[in-house]
């Protein structure tokens, strides 16, 4: 199965920035839909960004659009959510997910959660 890492999770003022790094190893990572979730404490787990295998297509929440962008870089086994202008209602664990077979962003968004492989999740703080 499929191994995530996520990274670049930190603290942030309001209106700050971060990229979020999510490395994949022990699979084929370059023909699977990738995307990014998130949950806050006491909350369910949000989707908030989905990228398709290639990178062509992408999908964001009404949340994240405008403000957070997502990409990957095949060749080097990761994706990446870029994230501006945050806020602090985007203080959140932050996860990696991965289609086992899916290509596109669907793949995850439509996916049942526990069909997705995930990383251990990393912390965004976003203070006021």
């Amino acid at each position: 199965q499929v191994h995530l890492v996520e990274s670049g999770g930190g603290l942030v003022q309001s209106g700050g920035s971060l990229r979020l790094s999510c490395t994949a190893s022990g699979r084929s990572f370059s023909n699977v839909a990738m995307g990014w979730f998130r949950q806050a404490p006491g909350k369910e787990r949000e989707f908030v960004a989905a990228i398709n295998w290639s990178g062509y297509n992408s999908y964001y929440s009404d949340s994240a659009r405008g403000r957070f962008t997502v990409s990957r870089d095949n060749t080097k086994n990761t994706a990446y959510l870029q994230m501006n202008s945050l806020k602090p209602e985007d203080t959140a664990t932050y996860y990696c997910a991965s289609s086992p077979d899916g290509t596109t962003f669907a793949s995850i968004v439509q996916a049942p959660h526990n069909n997705l492989n995930w990383g251990q999740g990393t912390q965004v703080t976003v203070s006021s």
